[in-house]
């Protein structure tokens, strides 16, 4: 009875800053102006053009996975067959930029794709942010760590012996990686896809000071509807926006969940 005092914080802190926002969020979907009325929400629900921002939203989400996923993997398999102190300092070295504010990051991006780059080749006034190209790459920029950290993880975890019992069963280093090391690192790869792709389909930082008001994304939506229109009705739309969204990440999440089914047993061999 004693040890559950100590949950209790942690309760107050889910009520106050998970639940009751949530409970703002589907109040304002459903009340405009004091009145309840569905009118905004199924506006909300049958307009064509927001759904087609959302599915933008995924692919680029998809994309930036995708890339992190394979530019994470090939770094954390190095870094788990260093030594452990050399492995350790390259790490910290990885992770620095994660020290600093992602706003701050971004800024910095901003800078450089619209004044530091288009100087040093020449380019005059021609900025190369506003495009999909570009909050791509800072997408990737920003999340390759979340990627690399649980791969790290999972890698430098496995059982050496593994590895040693199949190349004196007759495997070469590539049936090795895919047939041992690869399914044994299911578990990271699934937390990496997790941390990259929740926080992606759901960025609007990246793309309001990249895509510099020529490409926006979901979150831009719902950050446009709270803020471009008066009165209570476009809290109603932002807050319908901000439901969508919130369907999409829960079924991401149970999607993975179930892709990591076997993570406490560490994966399987195929």
């Amino acid at each position: 009875m004693k040890r559950r005092i100590f949950a209790y914080p942690y309760i107050v802190w889910m009520i106050l800053f998970i639940a009751a926002p949530m409970l703002f969020i589907v109040y304002y979907a459903v009340n405009v102006g004091g009145e309840w009325t569905l009118t905004k929400f199924w506006g909300t629900l049958s307009d064509a053009a927001k759904w087609n921002v959302l599915w933008i939203s995924v692919q680029m989400a998809f994309k930036t996975t995708v890339i992190c996923l394979l530019l994470g993997y090939p770094i954390a398999y190095i870094l788990s067959n260093m030594k452990k102190t050399v492995a350790g300092f390259l790490s910290v070295l990885f992770f620095v930029p994660m020290w600093m504010n992602f706003v701050l990051r971004t800024y910095a991006w901003q800078a450089i794709l619209e004044y530091f780059l288009p100087n040093l080749f020449g380019m005059g006034n021609n900025t190369l942010t506003g495009t999909e190209s570009a909050v791509l790459m800072v997408l990737v920029y920003n999340f390759l760590p979340f990627m690399v950290l649980p791969l790290y993880n999972t890698l430098s975890k496995l059982d050496k012996s593994l590895l040693e019992a199949a190349h004196d069963l007759g495997a070469n280093s590539v049936l090795t990686f895919f047939r041992v090391i690869l399914p044994l690192s299911v578990p990271g790869i699934v937390s990496g896809i997790t941390m990259v792709f929740i926080p992606a389909i759901t960025a609007f930082t990246v793309p309001a000071l990249i895509g510099n008001g020529k490409y926006n994304l979901y979150g831009n939506e719902i950050e446009l509807a709270f803020k471009t229109l008066s009165g209570q009705g476009d809290y109603a739309v932002g807050s319908t926006l901000s439901l969508i969204l919130l369907l999409c990440v829960l079924v991401s999440t149970l999607i993975m969940n179930h892709f990591d089914k076997d993570q406490q047993e560490g994966g399987q061999m195929w």
